[in-house]
This record gives C-alpha cells, sequence and structure tokens, in this order.
C-alpha cells in the first residue's frame, strides 16, 4: 500500500513500547498520527505527550469517526474490542506493527536485528549508538528509552536500520513472531528460553519461531549468536549466511578475558580466536556478566560490518544505559533506588547479581512485581524464588491482574515469600506498593540499593520510594 505525505495514522494501544517508538517515526517522517490506549503511564505516555500526539482514553469506536487513512493495530488489541469490532466494519485499511515497520520504515535498508529472551533492549540501543557513533546515521527503533537517545526511535538518514526483534506474536490477525516482518540482514541472536507461557506452548513451539528467523538470515548476511548456549547453538546451524561468527564470556570466536570492576567501570579485553590474540580492551558503564555479553556481541556485529575500531571503542564507552534498566533513580537518605525491567526469572536473578556488582559495600534489597504474562503464572514460580533468594532481603507484590488465569496456573506470592523466610531471608508480600514502600523505610541502611523491578507502572512505586526514603 502507498502512503501519500500527510496521511492519518492511527494507532491502537498506541502506549505500547513499540506502538509508541512506530507512533513517534511515522509522525516524524511527515504523517499525522492519532492513537488510542487504556492504563497508560511513563516513560511512553511522556514521550508522546512530548511529541504532541494526541491519546484517546480507552478503545471506543468513536476512535475512528475521523476515517483514518491507515489503522495500526497492536498486539494486546482483541477482535471484540469496540474499536476493532468498528474497524472490522468500517473498510478502512489495517496493518500490524511489524507489518508496517517493515514495508514503510525497514523498505530496503540494511536490517539489523537484536533477538533473544534477553538482552535485546540494551543491545539494540547499543548498536544504534555505535552505527551512530561511526557515523552512518542508523534509524532505529527499541523497547525502551535509550539514554543517549532520549527517545526510543529515529527516522534513519541513510542506509541502516536497527530494531529490537521480538519474538512475541503479531496481531490478533497475524499470530507469526514480530521479527518475522523486519527484513533481517544481520542478527545477533542473545539467547533463548522458555517465555510467554500466554502464547507459546512449550520450548519447542519458541524453536519453531527462531528456526523461521534463522531462514530469513540472507546469504550476504551476518549471524553474531551467543556460543555458550546450546540451544542458540543448535539454531545458529540452520543459517545459511556467509559470517556466522560465536561469542561467550570464553566460547566463541570472541570471548572476554581479564574482566574486572573499576571506578565505577566494568572493563575487560576481547579475545578473537581466528586471530589468537587480544583484539581490543572494553570500558563500559553497565555492570553484570550479562551486560558484559551484550557489549561483546555488539562489538563482533560492528568488527563483521568492518567499522573502525576507535569508532566501536569510543561508542562503547560513551554508552548511558537505557531508561529502565538498572537505572539509578537516586540516593535519598544514601540508600541507592534503582529500577530494572526484568520480568523473567534468569533477568531477575543476572540483575541481583550486577547490583551486587555494581554497589558492592551494601546489601540488595529487591523488590519485585509479577506483572508480565509468563509472570503472572505459576509456570516459573521455583525458578523466580530461586532468583530472589539471590538477594539479601526481597518483597514480592500482589500479581498484576490475575483474572483471565485459571487459579491452579497463578503465580502465588505468598508461597514465595513464605519459602524466602523459611531460607532465613528477610521477605514482605505487599499487597499495595505503599505496603512495600513501608516495609523498605523500615528495613533500608545507607549504601543499600534497593532494586525495584517491574515490566509496567507498578502503580508509581518509584517516586513514592524515593520520597518515603528523602524522610
Amino acid at each position: 500500500m502507498e502512503l501519500k505525505p500527510g496521511s492519518h495514522i492511527h494507532f491502537m494501544a498506541i502506549c505500547g513500547t513499540a506502538m509508541g517508538s512506530l507512533a513517534g517515526l511515522m509522525k516524524e517522517m511527515g504523517f499525522k498520527v492519532s492513537g488510542s490506549d487504556r492504563n497508560v503511564y511513563p516513560p511512553m505516555s511522556t514521550q508522546l505527550e512530548n511529541l504532541g500526539i494526541e491519546i484517546m482514553q480507552d478503545y471506543k469506536k468513536e476512535n475512528l469517526d475521523s476515517k483514518p487513512d491507515l489503522v495500526i493495530v497492536g498486539n494486546v488489541i482483541s477482535k471484540h474490542f469496540e474499536e476493532a469490532e468498528a474497524l472490522l466494519s468500517s473498510g478502512i485499511p489495517y496493518k500490524s506493527l511489524p507489518e508496517a515497520m517493515g514495508e514503510f520504515v525497514i523498505e530496503n535498508r540494511e536490517s539489523v536485528v537484536v533477538c533473544g529472551t534477553h538482552g535485546k533492549s540494551t543491545t539494540t540501543s547499543l548498536m544504534a549508538w555505535l552505527l551512530k557513533t561511526a557515523g552512518l546515521q542508523p534509524g532505529f527503533m527499541v523497547g525502551g528509552i535509550p539514554l543517549n537517545f532520549g527517545q526510543s526511535f529515529a527516522v534513519p538518514a541513510a542506509n541502516h536500520f536497527v530494531i529490537e526483534g521480538d519474538e512475541y506474536d503479531t496481531a490478533f490477525f497475524a499470530k507469526v513472531p514480530k521479527f518475522m516482518f523486519y527484513r533481517p540482514k544481520h542478527v545477533i541472536l542473545t539467547s533463548v528460553e522458555f517465555d510467554h507461557a500466554d502464547i507459546y506452548s512449550d520450548m519447542e513451539d519458541i524453536r519453531k519461531s527462531f528456526r523461521e528467523l534463522m531462514k530469513l538470515i540472507p546469504e550476504d548476511g551476518t549471524l553474531v549468536y551467543h556460543a555458550a548456549d546450546p540451544e542458540v547453538v543448535q539454531l545458529a546451524e540452520l543459517a545459511k549466511c556467509e559470517r556466522k561468527v560465536g561469542y561467550g564470556l570464553s566460547a566463541g570466536e570472541y570471548q572476554v578475558r581479564d574482566r574486572e570492576s573499576v571506578v565505577g567501570r566494568n572493563q575487560f579485553g576481547v579475545f578473537k580466536q581466528s586471530q589468537n590474540a587480544r583484539v581490543a580492551d572494553i570500558a563500559i558503564k553497565f555492570f553484570g556478566e550479562h551486560n558484559t555479553l551484550n557489549a561483546l556481541a555488539a562489538y563482533a556485529l560492528c568488527d563483521q560490518m568492518q567499522i573502525p575500531l576507535a569508532h566501536t571503542l569510543n561508542g562503547l564507552a560513551s554508552f548511558k544505559g537505557v531508561k529502565r534498566r538498572q537505572e539509578l533513580l537516586g540516593s535519598p537518605g544514601g540508600v541507592h533506588v534503582v529500577e530494572d525491567f526484568a520480568h523473567h526469572p534468569t533477568a531477575v536473578g543476572l540483575t541481583v547479581d550486577s547490583i551486587r556488582e555494581m554497589s558492592p559495600e551494601g546489601r540488595v534489597i529487591a523488590v519485585f512485581e509479577p506483572r508480565s504474562a509468563t509472570a503472572r503464572r505459576k509456570v516459573f514460580q521455583k525458578d523466580f524464588t530461586e532468583a530472589l533468594m539471590r538477594a539479601d532481603a526481597v518483597s514480592v507484590a500482589k500479581a498484576f491482574d490475575q483474572t483471565k488465569i485459571s487459579e491452579s496456573e497463578r503465580f502465588s506470592s505468598e508461597e514465595v515469600v513464605a519459602e524466602i523466610q523459611a531460607a532465613g531471608k528477610q521477605a514482605f508480600m505487599g499487597e499495595t506498593p505503599e505496603d512495600i514502600v513501608g516495609w523498605v523505610r523500615s528495613i533500608a541502611k545507607p549504601k543499600d540499593t534497593v532494586l525495584i523491578m517491574s515490566n509496567g507502572g507498578f502503580g508509581g512505586i518509584y517516586s513514592k520510594m524515593i520520597e518515603a526514603l528523602s524522610s
């Protein structure tokens, strides 16, 4: 389909991280943009407000009275929503977000797609920054807000586009992974684990999606894959591209040497197997083994794309991170308050370890809200318990809306807290954000770090925590 300059594009569920980013892209490309959503919260609501994009409250049929030229439908929309029913009977053209991305934004550009269960947002943001540092003027779209850019997207000014390749499904009318539409030329594959229990039945179901991704990489493309992950290694064998290289702490073509934390920096060397030599020394501002691997993956792809080393090292050193990923919100009363998006047990455990590495002098007090579709289900309850045990003290919120989940399949915050207490650690079940803030305030000491983990608004707990610890 061809869109004329100034065409009106309406977004259903505009406040999703990817939807809000595409809305911003289309606005900056010269289109008129509107959108609808419910239960909006920062940072995406703030970004859209700053862009001057109107957000209509709730999914009402009246939202389409202006007869937009195209409607982009988010994957949280059910065909039974009033606005969706009105769309289907209106004759107005509609597409999913990934379809629109591929058709109107990526087009024939060199697409860099970052995929995997963990590390996508950070690695995508980092790759966009590295290509910008190298002067390639890339466009990008990421499920977060990179602090170097201040927004979650950029319109491409040249031939590269960097995008987070989500494996979640596309829309109610297209039940395939989003990354299938992103025309991948260069792919980073960080990890493959079971996730999204609401749409994938088991691990084999997940594998099928990633197998299709491997087949999409052209022969003249590139695959950079985590060589220490057996699932990833098996998938990588299916790719037919000429450039296919692994990375890992001690596996693959690109490996880590002599990693240490020095004066607020995570420093390590890069050893390249084919040259049998240490080829670079890297210093980054974010911590933990998983972030080391994210940086190494980005370095490896830049090396394969023949980006000059000086540009890559400069970009790595100057990368500030991503909003809501190990983001320090403040240190009221000497207590550090850090926000993170972690919502999978592996990510929770790795994030706790990273915070301990970043602030070794005090305790880690972990606060977790089970909010994602997977976290609200019992499937990972044991794994979440083990991950949270790595903190010194833990508060688990009451799980977000579980009304559509059968009782036998629901995550139990009470059971998790009881098990952590039985292991001899301080733990608290919070019915409300205010309950949790009060408990944390009663135990926190200077130099401790309060790590708040949620993939949603968490009832505004962040500002409430800062205020309580300040008083």
